[in-house]
């Protein structure tokens, strides 16, 4: 792994089996580390409450991605075999949203960044590609990971498929009752997964006596996740939000939204909108224009839209919190609802985290991002309303990132001319009893 603080040109590479990667496909992934105008605060040893060291991760991560979440560097390259996976659909399509500018009467120019045509359906592939590689070169042979809506879940397993690695995921049971199809989608990349909490672990049997109707929340999953983990030398565990080095890799979205803006003569985008759970797709569609504003002057503003129903941003605290339920990660400086707090089983499954990534936390108590918090009947409203003006059905996660944006526009906010951005995190087409749900209310 390379880095440079330069910035990085986009000359073709060749992946391992020889084939030529597009131009367009970004070539290193950006770390808004590097430009915050203060450091984030560091994670801390739950033992020591002191800064926690690089060795302490080993046996969860992979060297290079714990060497990705201590990085400062600017740009971090992109290996050519995770470059030559990412090819398969990246660059993703930014795509000008003429119907719905229509429908809804506005002359503010609205594009939606697409993420939804990778294989596995949404923004994850990007990290799990990049954490199933780094995990293979190194020797493992098995990941564990947890999932809320399943997104996450199968673009590990996928990934996991493509290098040969074994792969045990622990869903959210409210997940995993409402979802049939996400399970089914990852057994058949070669994963199992399991309903959290789980009669397989300790942590989850003491989980389901102590709460024996509970639905679950993705930090009892983690907990589960990380036993399984710590107990195999041959696996490791891999989390698809959150921490740094996660942000750090689905900053490839953000890189090329920039890029495909000027290519369709636009000067920037004057708001960005992104839906918030953990941070993930929020921090790697913003965190680009965010590294822009701090260097060039721009004044993009970057709007957190967060599921009223897990308010961490808009409600949480800003402290170190642990980022499971057993209170076995280290501490994370973040907003957070509390390690306690599990959430209604909403739709949006994917938004149930009770914090937020460490670096987007950072952002936003430094006046550099904002967050709003939307219930989800206006965001189901949204994603239908859009569906039928675009043709795209929305993952229910990114309704909250359109109803943000249609929220402004029909509030009159927005300007003549105003260059608005919505991250559509994945498409809703294993998502639809959700919908039918909407739609009978």
């Amino acid at each position: 792994m390379t880095s440079s603080n330069a910035n990085p040109s986009t000359n073709k590479d060749l992946g391992v089996q020889g084939y030529a990667v597009p131009s367009e496909v970004p070539t290193h992934w950006y770390n808004v580390m590097a430009d915050l105008p203060e450091a984030v605060p560091p994670h801390l040893n739950p033992g020591t409450r002191e800064p926690i060291k690089p060795e302490e991760l080993e046996p969860l991560f992979a060297k290079a991605l714990i060497a990705q979440e201590f990085s400062t560097e600017r740009y971090i390259e992109i290996p050519a075999p995770v470059r030559e996976i990412y090819s398969q659909w990246r660059p993703s399509p930014l795509i000008r949203a003429a119907r719905l500018e229509q429908r809804l009467g506005t002359k503010a120019r609205l594009y939606f960044k697409y993420e939804g045509v990778s294989p596995a359906g949404s923004h994850k592939p990007n990290s799990a590609v990049a954490q199933a590689y780094y995990n293979a070169i190194e020797g493992t042979t098995k990941l564990t990971t947890e999932t809320g809506a399943g997104q996450w879940g199968a673009s590990l397993a996928m990934a996991c498929a493509l290098f040969d690695l074994e792969c045990e995921v622990y869903q959210v049971r409210s997940s995993f009752d409402a979802k049939p199809y996400r399970r089914m989608q990852m057994e058949t990349y070669g994963a199992s997964c399991y309903s959290s909490p789980s009669d397989r672990t300790e942590s989850g049997r003491k989980m389901r006596v102590d709460f024996p109707d509970t639905s679950g929340s993705l930090g009892m999953a983690i907990s589960e996740a990380i036993e399984v983990a710590v107990k195999d030398p041959n696996a490791h565990y891999s989390l698809g939000s959150v921490l740094n080095h996660v942000v750090i890799h689905q900053s490839v979205i953000g890189q090329e939204a920039i890029e495909q803006l000027k290519a369709a003569g636009e000067k920037g985008a004057d708001i960005v909108f992104g839906c918030a759970g953990g941070g993930s797709n929020l921090g790697g569609l913003s965190a680009p224009f965010l590294g822009q504003n701090l260097r060039e002057g721009t004044k993009t503003r970057l709007v957190a839209v967060e599921p009223a129903a897990c308010p961490s941003i808009t409600q949480g605290e800003y402290r170190y919190d642990f980022g499971d339920t057993s209170n076995t990660t280290p501490l994370l400086k973040m907003y957070t609802l509390g390690t306690d707090f599990v959430p209604d089983p909403i739709h949006a499954g994917g938004l149930r985290y009770h914090g937020m990534a460490p670096i987007l936390s950072h952002a936003i108590n430094l006046g550099l991002m904002e967050a709003i918090a939307l219930p989800q009947d206006q965001t189901f409203a949204a994603g239908i309303e859009f569906a039928r003006a675009e043709g795209i059905i929305p993952a229910p996660e990114s309704t909250h990132a359109i109803a943000g944006a249609l929220d402004y526009i029909k509030s009159g906010q927005a300007q003549d001319g105003e260059v608005i951005v919505i991250g559509l995190s994945g498409n809703g087409n294993l998502d639809l009893p959700a919908y039918a749900q909407t739609l009978s209310e």
